[in-house]
């Protein structure tokens, strides 16, 4: 575990067998400061020196994105649903190689939020970049984390339609810089998590794990409604 010693779990006495209590808070956790110890063009690493609950000074390491807005999430990710007539509804995927993977990933289309934009026009902006499609927001998630244990990186995912009967949408055009490669899959929805586990058995990908909580709540919600009443509202 990054950051030495855990703090807050109940742990084994060695000595007589018996379960310890973990000690009690004794102060509000706070960051005391923040240096930097390498910084690229899109990441840097930070050494975090912070304050624990029972009053430690400890250190951490921390990966932050130099492109990060005020007052604004890092980037979006999409959940972009396909309509069309006579159609299954279609979730909008992108697979790509990622180099810190080694190997391609199976993902929502995302991107960063540039400087002046909200969550919902980056993600039409991203959408139309990667999948070629143009379509319409229903709805936007509170700013959320990614992965907190390594870095402050933050999202908004943003549901969008579209309507896969208009023209402009029935023959889609990506508009890809010259380094970004991208492949746009289609996934029913209601098959949406048995497409995910046959692609993983017939190729090396990896699933963002976003999308493959996305496909366990679809795959509830379309069988087995009553073991996730949240999915029902």
């Amino acid at each position: 575990m990054n950051g030495g010693k855990k703090i807050g779990t109940i742990s084994a006495d060695n000595s007589t067998g018996k379960m310890s209590s973990p000690p009690k808070p004794t102060t509000i956790p706070h960051i005391v400061k923040e240096e930097v110890i390498a910084s690229g063009k899109w990441l840097k690493l930070e050494k975090t020196t912070y304050v624990d609950p029972v009053g430690n000074t400890r250190t951490w390491e921390t990966t932050k994105r130099t492109t990060r807005q005020a007052n604004a999430a890092d980037g979006v990710g999409i959940i972009a649903l396909l309509k069309r007539t006579l159609h299954k509804d279609c979730v909008v995927m992108v697979k790509q190689f990622r180099p810190p993977m080694g190997c391609c990933t199976l993902e929502f289309p995302a991107g960063l939020i540039d400087e002046g934009e909200s969550a919902e026009i980056a993600a039409l902006r991203e959408l139309k970049e990667e999948t070629g499609y143009k379509g319409e927001v229903v709805g936007v998630t509170p700013v959320t984390c990614l992965d907190p244990g390594l870095s402050n990186c933050t999202t908004q995912i943003v549901m969008v339609n579209i309507n896969g009967d208009d023209l402009e949408n029935t023959n889609p055009t990506q508009q890809l810089g010259k380094l970004e490669f991208v492949e746009v899959l289609l996934l029913p929805l209601d098959e949406f998590q048995r497409e995910i586990d046959d692609l993983m058995k017939k190729e090396k990908i990896v699933v963002d794990s976003k999308v493959y909580i996305y496909g366990m709540g679809m795959s509830q919600a379309f069988f087995k409604p009553n073991e996730l009443r949240v999915l029902k509202q």
